[in-house]
């Protein structure tokens, strides 16, 4: 197989704002798998700098990997995949872009859909949640008035008057709150915010501690009841253990994980330590999305939206109607490339 890859830079909607970052483009990096035949894989690295990547080091990663993908058999993703992992660790993301182009590659291979490919239920498919970015009150009224088909919002906090932004939204809209701290909260501001949000009908909370903070998150746990999710906290399966004690559940990224591969141990590790699943994303293309879009039949929740924050997502894939997720029908991912008057299946 061929290995070859080329940048993918998406403009968002609103300038997107968490606890740690702002940022108005996310560049992330398209990768392509091709046999003799002419059939394509197509997947997606979307680095973050949290985790030590960047467009660069993904870049690299790929370069490294040309040699391995040429010579490989690409039904040996356990092999492939594992390889990648011993050799680069900490590169997640690129390691993910690989691992979905793979199993794009052997769907169409076998010509079945990737849901079908891993014996998964196309009904199942869950409702995504729709994010709402850190801003000025004003402007996140307006970002949930645009969202209002949505039943399940994401809310980002993590800043001095998160409580009162929250309390605003509440009055203008009667849709089920996520909350999402990105690391941004102290123990004692947990707790008072969570007990206030609980009556404000939030649902859930993701990481409101930085990482490393499990004792923390056992306090806060002992003192509200909104369940407490995981997310910068957990990249892989091997993570999990030590935290089935400190949380409700945990939000699995393919990005953080390294791909659909060891997703699927995480969520299986996940399911024997009694944990909810949340199964998340950065800001990507519909390429990336529907892989993941793919395993939720398997999980709780969704938080799939990174493809709608986006003006210029090149791709369709997995569609989006009041927050329900179709999975396509086509072989593999079932991804294909937008192009004027018609959709080439990549």
């Amino acid at each position: 197989m061929n290995l070859s890859f080329q940048p993918l830079d998406l403009k968002l909607r609103h300038t997107f704002q968490i606890a740690r970052e702002i940022r108005d483009v996310q560049n992330n990096i398209i990768v392509l798998l091709k046999d003799e035949d002419g059939i394509t894989g197509l997947g997606e690295a979307a680095p973050t700098g949290f985790f030590g990547e960047d467009i660069k080091s993904v870049s690299s990663v790929l370069a490294q990997s040309t040699d391995l993908l040429k010579n490989a058999d690409p039904f040996h993703i356990e092999d492939i995949t594992g390889y990648l992992k011993n050799k680069f660790p900490k590169d997640a993301a690129a390691r993910a872009a690989i691992d979905i182009a793979l199993h794009d590659f052997i769907g169409k291979k076998l010509k079945i859909p990737l849901y079908k490919l891993l014996g998964l239920n196309r009904k199942e498919v869950k409702t995504t949640s729709f994010t709402i970015g850190i801003d000025t009150l004003e402007k996140m009224c307006k970002k949930v008035d645009e969202a209002k088909d949505f039943p399940i919002l994401k809310i980002k906090v993590g800043i001095k008057n998160d409580m009162e932004i929250l309390k605003e939204l509440r009055k203008i809209t009667k849709a089920v709150f996520r909350v999402d701290a990105n690391t941004g909260w102290t123990v004692d501001e947990a707790i008072k915010k969570l007990n206030i949000m609980e009556e404000l009908g939030v649902e859930l909370v993701e990481q409101p501690f930085p990482v490393g903070s499990i004792e923390a998150m056992k306090k806060v746990r002992r003192h509200v009841k909104i369940p407490i999710f995981a997310d910068e906290d957990v990249k892989d399966s091997k993570d999990i253990p030590v935290l089935s004690d400190a949380v409700d559940g945990i939000n699995i990224k393919l990005m953080k994980c390294g791909g659909i591969r060891e997703a699927l141990r995480m969520i299986s590790t996940a399911r024997v330590h009694g944990l909810k699943i949340m199964i998340g994303c950065n800001i990507e293309s519909s390429v990336s999305i529907t892989a993941a879009a793919h395993l939720t039949p398997l999980v709780d929740y969704a938080d799939l939206d990174g493809q709608l924050l986006v003006t210029n997502d090149p791709y369709i894939g997995v569609t989006v109607d009041k927050g329900k997720l179709t999975l396509p029908e086509s072989d593999g991912l079932g991804v294909a490339q937008k192009c004027a008057g018609s959709q080439v299946i990549m």
